[in-house]
């Protein structure tokens, strides 16, 4: 395992512009339902539960070489949200530009050819996974760390939560974000040989309903 490419994946700081988008957080504060740590902590974790586990699962799925068109197709079959689909289509083609970048492989060349427009962003990690010789598990933990962390940076400056109690109710999710990574990875091998119906397809309707109001809004801090 490589474990400093896993790091730098999994970097805050790694431009794959992450740092634009809240996970639903900016939207979720807005509603009322993020106020503080605690409810910080619920949202994270129904969140790393639902959609992170769907895209842990598509990352995993892409980091043991399955056909990446198929899991995108996957992906749009499990984002009922265009303004989601937007989103995670920017964002892979932000990694997709770094990831070339950084670990050039000709997977990646072949995903960018025939997705000029951004592939899902979980698949894209799934095969930048790959190319940087981490395994599939290795995938789905930077994509579950991804689902809570977002939100969590997003959450300190919107409300200006205290850093140290935000990074404590990172530390109290990490049994959550393991469990979540373990089904990811067997979903994504079972994958292999039963398709891409064997992936996760949890849903947060409420993420669905916050992200389109969002999408509306003239004014806000992040883009998603």
């Amino acid at each position: 395992m490589n474990r400093a490419a896993l790091l730098l994946l999994a970097d805050g700081r790694f431009p794959a512009g992450g740092h634009a988008h809240s996970g639903g957080a900016e939207a979720a504060v807005t509603a009322g339902r993020i106020t503080g740590p605690g409810t910080l902590e619920d949202f994270c974790r129904g969140r790393v539960h639902t959609t992170g586990l769907v895209a842990a699962a598509l990352a995993a799925a892409a980091a043991a070489g399955a056909d990446p068109l198929a899991l995108d197709e996957a992906a749009d079959a499990r984002t009922p949200s265009p303004a989601l689909r937007q989103t995670a289509r920017r964002l892979g083609r932000q990694m997709m530009r770094a990831a070339r970048t950084a670990w050039p492989s000709p997977g990646l060349d072949a995903l960018a050819t025939a997705r000029p427009r951004g592939a899902h962003q979980p698949v894209v990690l799934g095969v930048t996974a790959r190319s940087a010789g981490l395994t599939p598990p290795d995938a789905a933990h930077a994509a579950a760390y991804e689902a809570v962390t977002g939100p969590a940076t997003a959450a300190v400056r919107l409300l200006s939560l205290d850093p140290f109690a935000v990074t404590a109710v990172l530390a109290r999710l990490a049994p959550d974000l393991d469990e979540v990574a373990a089904r990811a990875a067997d979903a994504a091998h079972r994958s292999l040989t039963e398709g891409t119906g064997a992936l996760p397809a949890a849903s947060a309707p409420l993420l669905d309903v916050y992200a389109e109001a969002h999408a509306g809004r003239p004014v806000r801090l992040f883009a998603s």
